[in-house]
């Protein structure tokens, strides 16, 4: 499985970003996706997630300002910040989660880097 991030880029304070992930190879039914960044000397962090049922959850520093959305078809997700702060400063990375016989696969894309100008 390979996940391409895209969308990334430099932004004004209070503006708005749609990050787009593509996926490529076999998904299997029951498979999460997933939306995480990792700012500078930080740990990586959970931005926002979506079961295979739909089920959104959003970390509280982008909720209320964010929406992950999901294509079941093409197997995509995206992610739209809006209201940016210099501190969603980050990249953003595209995680898919499967249970293959009974483990837990992640699935990681490259990445893509947000930046934000106060």
């Amino acid at each position: 499985v390979q996940l391409v991030e895209s969308g990334g880029g430099l932004v004004q304070s209070g503006g708005s970003l749609r990050l787009s992930c593509r996926t490529s190879g076999t998904i299997y039914y029951g498979s999460d996706m997933a939306w995480y960044r990792q700012a500078a000397g930080n740990e990586r962090e959970l931005v926002a997630r979506m079961t295979y049922g739909d089920t959104k959850t959003y970390a509280d520093f982008v909720k209320g300002r964010s929406t992950i959305s999901r294509d079941h078809a093409k197997n995509t997700v995206d992610l739209e910040i809006n209201n940016l702060k210099p501190g969603d400063t980050a990249v953003y990375y595209c995680n898919l989660q499967q249970w293959i016989s009974g483990s837990e696969i992640n699935y990681w894309g490259q990445g893509t880097q947000v930046t934000v100008a106060s």
